[in-house]
């Protein structure tokens, strides 16, 4: 006689998502949500009065911002610079790890590196690197006979310096994106070219590089939406200084939180850059379904 079926085995199918549900709905669906509440309040902690339901108070406010515009636009150069850096470089270095040469194992193991250390020690080691006294990027411009520079204690060089940073540390991400891509494609279109006497230029621009295209432009979302977020390179190495020069959209937030307590502002900043970070990922999608064989 078959015994009776208990709860947990009746609905199986449910309870084991279950816990996975929980995770999302907590720690992603719960947080957008309130923050998208907060930012249609007025809430600021410093002033003393209750929160009250302001409509797109926040946002007017936040939108006449001159800071808030300066930031946008530093997220936008940091953004494209570091993304166009990086998906040339990754692509060049996945095409070079691509083929067989000696040492070829141990170059590949030293491309991860920065990918397994914590964006702060590397914001925290570079800033040795720049400092203006001691730093040994200076050094080796005094040793060649060049001008020094204030890297990021300079409002001119302090983005650049951090761009440099950040293309350091995700490069190698781009190499390995494209280096899967690169090992899925066929071997026939190849052969084929070779055999009708295609040179290696050829054959780069007209079937590899075509062939690739998806997948550098997956590799571009996922860097993308990284890179428009990026908080704790900037915040360790400058803090959004000097000044506000590397104060981006993320650090103004961050800034509009936890040093100005006005929260109906921060939480209108990040919704910004989150309709940001959403149109540019289904832009690139779609000009990536463009580009599919």
């Amino acid at each position: 006689m078959v015994g009776k079926i208990s709860f947990i085995e009746r609905n199986l199918k449910y309870i084991f998502p279950l816990p996975a549900v929980i995770f999302v709905v907590l720690l992603l669906i719960f947080p957008v949500t309130y923050t998208l509440f907060i930012s249609f309040t007025d809430w600021a902690l410093t002033s003393g009065r209750p929160m009250r339901f302001v409509k797109f108070g926040s946002y007017l406010e936040i939108i006449k911002n001159t800071r808030f515009h300066a930031a946008v636009f530093r997220t936008f150069v940091f953004t494209f610079g570091v993304i166009v850096a990086e998906a040339v470089f990754g692509t060049i270095i996945a095409l070079i790890l691509n083929r067989e040469f000696p040492g070829k194992g141990p170059l590949k193991l030293m491309l991860l590196l920065p990918l397994v250390v914590t964006s702060v020690a590397i914001g925290i080691v570079f800033n040795l690197f720049y400092d203006p006294t001691i730093g040994f990027l200076n050094y080796i411009l005094n040793s060649l006979g060049l001008p020094q520079s204030g890297w990021v204690t300079d409002g001119k060089t302090v983005l650049a310096s951090l761009m440099l940073v950040d293309v350091w540390q995700w490069t190698p991400m781009i190499s390995i994106i494209v280096m899967a891509g690169l090992a899925g494609l066929s071997p026939e279109p190849f052969e084929s070219a070779r055999v009708d006497g295609a040179g290696s230029i050829q054959i780069f621009f007209r079937i590899t590089l075509p062939m690739i295209i998806p997948t550098i432009l997956t590799a571009i979302v996922l860097r993308a939406v990284d890179a428009l977020k990026t908080y704790d390179i900037i915040y360790a190495m400058t803090r959004g200084g000097p000044g506000y020069s590397s104060e981006t959209l993320n650090i103004l937030a961050y800034k509009l939180s936890f040093e100005y307590f006005n929260l109906g502002q921060s939480s209108a900043a990040l919704v910004f850059l989150f309709l940001i970070v959403l149109i540019f990922s289904l832009a690139v999608m779609q000009v990536r379904k463009k580009f599919e064989l």
